[in-house]
């Protein structure tokens, strides 16, 4: 029994100094190789902590590795495919400073980049089309075109008919590089004409005019004339011809017209009749007649009054009736209750005019109706800040001043905005009482408030 346990005891301190002189415990593993697709592997590391002499007590190796698969898909980057053959060049020559040039491409699909990938793959770097200047062909032929023509030269005649010749020369451009000279010819002639003495011929009578009034006026016969030119032809002036001999025009007596309309005068006027009132005031009335001449041949008839009539006095006074003054001006706006200051308050207040039977006299009638007062309710804005709204301009002021350089002005209406008052009471519309300070802000299409126009056809200031 003893001798078991102290073997046992042994076995112990053995297992204790291999593990005091053997492998440490082994390090955390090291990253994936490869962030993303398959093919990576991890590794790890444990050291012998004895002494060299003690190293046969580590069995089994240092280092260890396994794969590491990600769930992760790889980006595939572009690569270019390789480049096609060169395309025709765009021209079969150089005309000028244009060149003709060829291209090629290329793709980007060997191999196409990924875009179902996080992230997507590369693009690939670099142009898909490249350009290359044709600079070894020949230079296109250029075709000659005319200059403008020359002015023309002297004519050949000296007096008439005759020809003027005129030259142009190929050089817009100058033909070159085998192109064609221009066609058509270098010289043109054209008829000109060198003016010859005209001698004047007269043209012939035109129709008679109107006569020189539309009736006979005491007997005395209007005339009418009929004129000619001497234009058919016109005397040259340079060089000068001969002018037309004999008269210009013609007058004829108009023996056949109506005689003119006789407008009517008045006779003297007759005396004024009796007074027709017996009390107040009536009228006297006096007439003339159209007789001195009267109107005839379609004349006006006398002009003015043909009865004139003056007041006449009976020194009796009639009966007078009353008749109504206008209102008076409305009161102010108050409280109607405790006759307080209402302005700029949103409570509605009353106000009274007043009106009077005047001028009532001699037993005349009283003013019909018996009102004498009037009594509305309202709100006091006068003076009082309101929102308003643009409705438009108001009508041009005067010029001022009247004469010379003037100006005058017109401002937008800004209309007050009453919609916070309450406008009726009991189906009875409520009336605003003075004018408030309406306040439109800036205008809709951000013109000004106020134009002002020059004014025209005004008379010289003196």
């Amino acid at each position: 029994m003893e001798v078991r346990a102290a073997l046992s005891l042994v076995l112990v301190l053995a297992s204790v100094e291999r593990s005091a002189k053997g492998w440490s415990l082994w390090q955390a593993w090291s990253s994936c190789t490869v962030s993303c697709g398959e093919g990576g592997v991890r590794r790890r590391h444990r050291v012998c902590s004895g002494p060299p002499e003690c190293h046969a007590a580590c069995t089994g190796p240092s280092d260890e590795t396994e794969e590491c698969p990600t769930s992760i898909t790889c980006p595939v980057h572009g690569g270019w495919s390789g480049w096609s053959g060169w395309t025709e060049c765009s021209g079969p020559c150089i005309a000028g400073s244009n060149i003709p040039s060829r291209t090629r491409r290329r793709s980007c699909s060997s191999p196409t980049p990924s875009a179902d990938t996080t992230p997507p793959g590369n693009r690939c770097p670099g142009d898909e089309l490249q350009r290359q200047g044709c600079t070894g062909l020949p230079n296109c032929p250029v075709d000659g075109g005319w200059g403008a023509w020359a002015p023309a030269g002297k004519c050949s005649a000296s007096c008439g008919e005759g020809l003027q010749l005129s030259v142009r020369t190929c050089d817009q451009p100058t033909p070159k590089y085998g192109g064609q000279f221009c066609a058509g010819p270098s010289t043109k002639a054209t008829v000109c004409h060198v003016v010859c003495p005209v001698d004047g011929f007269w043209s012939g009578w035109s129709n008679w005019g109107e006569c020189s009034a539309s009736c006979i006026p005491q007997g005395q016969a209007p005339v009418r004339t009929r004129s000619r030119s001497c234009t058919n032809p016109a005397p040259s002036t340079s060089p000068p011809g001969k002018g037309c001999s004999g008269e210009r025009s013609q007058a004829q007596n108009c023996d056949q017209l109506p005689n003119c309309p006789v407008d009517g005068g008045w006779s003297s006027w007759t005396s004024f009749s009796a007074c027709p009132v017996t009390c107040g005031v009536g009228l006297q009335v006096s007439d003339r007649k159209c007789n001195n001449p009267p109107a005839k041949h379609g004349g006006q008839p006398c002009p003015g009054e043909q009865r004139r009539s003056k007041i006449c006095k009976t020194n009796v006074h009639c009966p007078v009736d009353g008749s109504w003054s206008s209102w008076s001006e409305w009161s102010q706006c108050k409280s109607p209750f405790s006759g307080r200051d209402i302005r700029c308050i949103e409570v509605r207040g009353s106000q009274k005019r007043i009106r009077e039977c005047l001028h009532r006299d001699h037993n005349g009638s009283i003013c019909a109706g018996d009102q004498l007062s009037e009594i509305r309710v309202c709100y006091d804005v006068h003076q009082c800040y309101l929102k308003g709204n643009w409705e438009g301009w108001e009508n041009w002021s005067m010029c001022k001043p009247s004469c010379g350089e003037s100006k005058r002005f017109r401002r937008r209406f800004c209309k007050p905005n009453y919609s916070n008052y309450n406008p009726a009471r009991h189906g009875q519309l409520v009336a605003f009482s003075g004018t408030p300070r309406a306040d439109c802000g800036a205008t809709p299409d951000g013109g000004p408030k106020i134009e002002s126009q020059a004014c025209s056809n005004l008379p010289p200031c003196p």
